[in-house]
């Protein structure tokens, strides 16, 4: 097995892999065109009509979560570390179901467009300001800028196409369908995007694992600790304490309360739709391992010679093991395919930030500086957001290449930073009554403080290659596992939580109907934020007798298969 005499740096595209290409533009923007034609409120535009089936839920679901950078990123820790890296993708499929088991009956009967909305109804307008600016900041800063600089790398590696350039057309093209169709354009979109997606990551990893001679094959040709998911609490990337206890955190930020995530569960057409859109997300969520962390894998047992080592015998140049599977492994046709699946990887998560950043702007910022505002008003300003998004993405695509590798690492991990306060405040938020406004925002503001101190420094140390720090006490903050320090944050913001809000007034009863366990049944007070509740008439249809049956074969049957992994590759 040397396959290095066929090793090519890039492939030319032939006409078969342009005419692909062509046809996957021609479909995404067909069903942009025809969305663009309807006559929109602000319901049809931010939540898609409400009227979003399941499957298209959850495959909206799954490939905003799944952009260029997990080919990238995935791949990469799976040529450097083997399959530990899925314990992410794993835990997610579990945090779905909490997802829709626990959070989406609040947030669907509180009739909310977005998450800030939610935090305002349960505790005060601060919280909403905070999480709308820390959403928007963090799409702009973080997600547009990763999603560009992974979807540079991949694209130069693959077809060698300029960066600046490639950047700028997918920016514009991702723009147009946004802002012309709206959520529900996104959706449809995404649909298709997951159907090619999984298509050309299928096809890739049984390529791979037919030159390198099956399982039995792979596992010869690489350490034997690299099918080995559960690591030792020292371990300096995958603690299984950080794994377990640090990963859920910053998972049910990001998939319980992430503006990019829940609207697409907010436009489910009833409550039943909505859980089963995210049970068929998680079953998705298990494929990432097997067509994304395992051929990182088979890129590394392949191409050997083409990984630099580090003194330990550490892969470190791991964003190469998807593009070189992708260069010396496809055939004309294939290629085509693959570079299809990226596009849709890539215009996928970037359409949802676009459309959920503008939907944060519309609603959390513009609305209440104009109450007043109509329906076309709405729509017309959230297009006009949209395309300001759009604006300063292309304004990234010149610092591209200023991007290295391990910058993307650090703007991956900011989410274990921002996320511990967030999470806390609406974990605690719906259990327990007692906790207010004034607990909330100085939770959040604490877990800001936190998470600042924490990037500043570890940016610090990495900008001076390490030991730039004397002080104990910020060499154990520099030096901590980020997952055990997401796991302190947590409990830090939920003292603080609690403290402040027991020495506080407690809220108003009326104000927390249907908002926590305990308020459930009370009926919703829709004063609370008067000028949020445009659709007083909207009731969300409850799950039926055999939607919930389903719904809870089908969870049973999840959690139990993520288990069954986890317990097989322990």
């Amino acid at each position: 097995m040397n396959p290095s005499a066929g090793e090519v740096t890039h492939r030319a595209l032939a006409p078969v892999d342009i005419a692909i290409i062509a046809v996957y533009f021609a479909i995404i923007f067909a069903i942009a065109y025809y969305f663009s034609r309807r006559k929109k409120t602000s319901t049809d535009y931010f939540l898609a009509s409400r009227n979003v089936g399941w499957f298209a839920i959850g495959a909206s679901l799954f490939v905003s979560n799944i952009s260029t950078e997990h080919f990238i990123g995935l791949a990469g820790s799976g040529a450097t570390s083997g399959l530990a890296v899925g314990h992410f993708e794993w835990l997610a499929c579990l945090i779905l179901l909490i997802l829709g088991w626990v959070f989406v009956p609040f947030y669907l009967r509180s009739n909310v467009f977005t998450m800030p909305e939610f935090l305002e109804r349960r505790f005060n307008r601060q919280c909403a300001v905070y999480l709308a600016s820390i959403s928007i900041i963090a799409y702009v800063f973080t997600k547009i800028s990763v999603h560009l600089y992974a979807a540079a790398v991949v694209l130069e590696r693959v077809v060698g196409w300029s960066p600046l350039t490639a950047a700028v057309i997918l920016v514009i093209a991702t723009g147009v369908y946004t802002v012309a169709g709206g959520l529900a354009a996104v959706i449809y979109t995404d649909l298709v995007q997951t159907l090619i997606l999984i298509a050309g990551a299928v096809v890739l990893t049984f390529i791979g694992l037919d030159r390198v001679g099956g399982f039995a094959g792979l596992r010869a040709a690489v350490p034997a600790d690299y099918f080995h998911m559960i690591k030792p609490i020292t371990h300096s990337a995958f603690p299984w304490t950080g794994i377990f206890l640090g990963a859920p955190i910053l998972g049910i930020w990001y998939w319980c309360t992430d503006q990019s995530i829940v609207q697409r569960v907010l436009s489910a057409k009833d409550e039943g739709h909505a859980k089963a859109g995210t049970i068929f997300a998680g079953f998705l969520k298990i494929l990432p391992v097997f067509i994304l962390v395992l051929p990182g894998i088979m890129a590394f047992a392949l191409f050997k010679n083409l990984f630099r080592l580090g003194p330990g015998g550490e892969v470190l140049n791991g964003d190469i093991a998807y593009p070189t599977l992708i260069i010396n492994l496809l055939p004309e046709g294939l290629i085509g395919l693959m570079i299809a699946a990226l596009l849709a990887a890539l215009m996928g998560a970037m359409s949802s930030v676009f459309n959920s950043a503008s939907t944060l702007v519309t609603l959390d910022f513009y609305k209440k500086l104009r109450p007043d505002a109509s329906e076309a008003r709405l729509v017309n300003f959230g297009r006009v957001a949209t395309g300001i998004m759009v604006v300063l993405g292309l304004l990234w695509v010149p610092f591209i290449h200023l991007i290295s590798s391990q910058l993307y690492i650090y703007l991956q991990s900011v989410q274990a930073y921002i996320s511990p306060p967030i999470a806390a405040c609406f974990i605690l938020g719906v259990l327990w009554p007692r906790l207010n406004g004034s607990g909330a925002i100085f939770s959040l503001l604490t877990g800001f403080v936190l998470g600042a101190v924490r990037f500043i420094l570890e940016i610090t140390e990495r900008a001076h290659a390490g030991h730039y720090f004397s002080f104990p006490a910020l060499r154990w903050i520099v030096e901590i596992n980020f997952l055990h320090y997401a796991i302190l944050m947590f409990v830090a913001c939920s003292i603080v939580l609690v403290v402040v809000s027991l020495v506080t007034r407690p809220p108003e009863r009326r104000k927390l109907g249907g908002l926590t366990f305990a308020t459930v049944r009370e009926k919703i007070d829709t004063s609370v934020v008067d000028n949020i509740q445009r659709e007083p008439q909207y009731k969300p249809a409850a799950e039926t007798a055999r939607e919930h049956a389903v719904n809870i074969a089908f969870s049973i049957l999840l959690a139990s298969t993520v288990i069954g992994l986890w317990i097989y590759f322990r």
